[in-house]
């Protein structure tokens, strides 16, 4: 449809978490120890508005982790496609994309931010602000005309959601209703007065925030520049929206990486002891005395090193920077296993001595079964609550690492190279604020929500808060 597919590590990768979370959540479903937890994870109305953001991010995320060459039109020698590598995202937001400017412009701005010496059409030179190329060009008097046009941009994005919102919640209460065989009316007064055990009103009052946000700011991104431009007249909102997968990227695929050495040295440490525990010590001891920047300094040069030496091994800047990417989430997971271990491994001394794992030692159960049966169950829940609150720490440390050059590719679209960028910006006479303003909202916004995610997962899991 789009054109010739291309397989990405990165999005290989975050497929494949994809499919291991919907296969754990099914298999949780199936386990009522399970899935109590996450039904009082569900039942919370914090956990309902974070899950509902998150969701959005990571729809975004996965939509631009589906890449492809697109066609070349009107080729002579039959279908050929393009060496660049587009996503579906991309496709979707095409129009923002392609909406260059010269240089600085501000939000919603008609006008570029600096003035320039423009020729009159009777010779005569003047300095003033040139007229945007693509931002506000249906207008023609932006002085008196922008605030109505960008007024009623929105309130057309409003009816828009509202009737999205509508439908969907209609069909929610359709749903309910076959669900509980409850008669309509009677379902609509339970969700609409907050009576229902899970919090659907909340849930239905966030999506239609989020519906306002994403169809008014459509509107508004089809006739001007939400968020300005940069430097080169690239479009700040689509700059952000794009940083949005490396961010998502970072913080899950860093986590997957990391888990299988925190779990399996964990429980040896714990379960073993003697000289296994005392390797296993050593080695993150070792690794937790070597400062982690530095580390990951090192390691980013010496890839360069390989890339430079190495060019011809890759076809494109994306997959060149989508191997940046992923080394990087490599040198995360590699230097941030060491806590979770420890906290497994003592995890593991306290259930080792416990009487249901002593009793299967002295029935004969071997130390595979044991360790699958009774210990690694037993220890998910800290699994589980480290890995969500590891995750805005993860996205926070992306922007910092960029923003020392030692992070992501310079060509790839993230927080921190926006951030990087607009330091420069800031020492400007007026001040470019915008390129940083939308990198830290969207940034605060991802890591605001996902610790109030960790705190309702914390509160469900931990068997010590749940007793209370």
């Amino acid at each position: 449809m789009f054109g010739k597919p291309v397989f990405l590590i990165t999005d290989v990768l975050i497929f494949a978490l994809v499919f291991i979370i919907i296969a754990f959540f099914v298999y949780a479903m199936g386990k009522p120890h399970l899935r109590q937890p996450w039904r009082q994870v569900v039942r919370s109305k914090a956990g309902v508005i974070s899950m509902m953001v998150l969701l959005l991010y990571i729809g975004i995320a996965i939509l631009d982790s589906i890449h492809f060459h697109p066609k070349l039109e009107n080729s002579k020698e039959g279908t050929q496609y393009s060496g660049e590598i587009h996503s579906v995202f991309d496709r979707m937001v095409l129009e923002i994309k392609n909406s260059t400017e010269k240089t600085y412009s501000a939000p919603f701005a008609a006008y570029l931010f600096a003035k320039e010496t423009v020729q009159l059409e009777d010779g005569i030179k003047q300095r003033e602000y040139p007229r945007l190329v693509w931002g506000g060009k249906h207008l023609n008097d932006p002085a008196t005309e922008k605030n109505a046009d960008i007024f009623n941009l929105a309130v057309i994005g409003a009816i828009k959601a509202v009737v999205v919102w509508f439908a969907l919640t209609l069909l929610l209460i359709l749903i309910l209703s076959f669900r509980s065989k409850s008669t309509f009316s009677n379902v609509v007064k339970s969700v609409f007065r907050g009576e229902s055990e899970i919090p659907w009103r909340t849930a239905s009052i966030t999506l239609a925030i989020l519906l306002l946000i994403i169809f008014i700011g459509s509107e508004w991104a089809t006739k001007y520049h939400v968020l300005g431009t940069d430097k080169v007249g690239e479009d700040v909102l689509y700059q952000a929206l794009k940083s949005i997968r490396t961010g998502v990227v970072i913080g899950t695929l860093t986590t997957l990486l990391m888990l299988p050495f925190a779990i399996v040295l964990g429980i040896m440490a714990g379960y073993f002891r003697g000289w296994i525990d005392d390797v296993i010590q050593y080695l993150y001891t070792t690794l937790n005395s070597i400062p982690g920047v530095l580390l990951i300094a090192a390691a980013v040069l010496m890839l360069n090193v390989y890339m430079g030496k190495h060019a011809e091994e890759f076809a494109s800047l994306t997959q060149r920077a989508d191997l940046r990417l992923l080394f990087l989430c490599l040198i995360l997971g590699l230097t941030s296993w060491t806590g979770l271990c420890r906290l497994l491994r003592a995890e593991t001394l306290k259930l080792r001595e416990v009487d249901f794992v002593q009793a299967a030692s002295a029935f004969g159960v071997g130390p595979t079964q044991t360790i699958f049966r009774h210990i690694l169950p037993n220890m998910m829940h800290i699994v589980l609550i480290t890995l969500v609150l590891d995750f805005s720490g993860l996205v926070l440390a992306e922007a910092v690492l960029s923003y020392i050059n030692i992070g992501v590719d310079p060509t790839m679209n993230s927080w921190g190279n926006m951030i990087n960028s607009a330091r420069l910006e800031m020492a400007r006479e007026p001040v470019v604020w915008w390129s940083l303003a939308a990198s830290l909202f969207f940034m605060f916004t991802l890591v605001l929500f996902a610790n109030l995610f960790a705190d309702v997962v914390r509160d469900a899991l931990d068997p010590r808060i749940a007793k209370q």
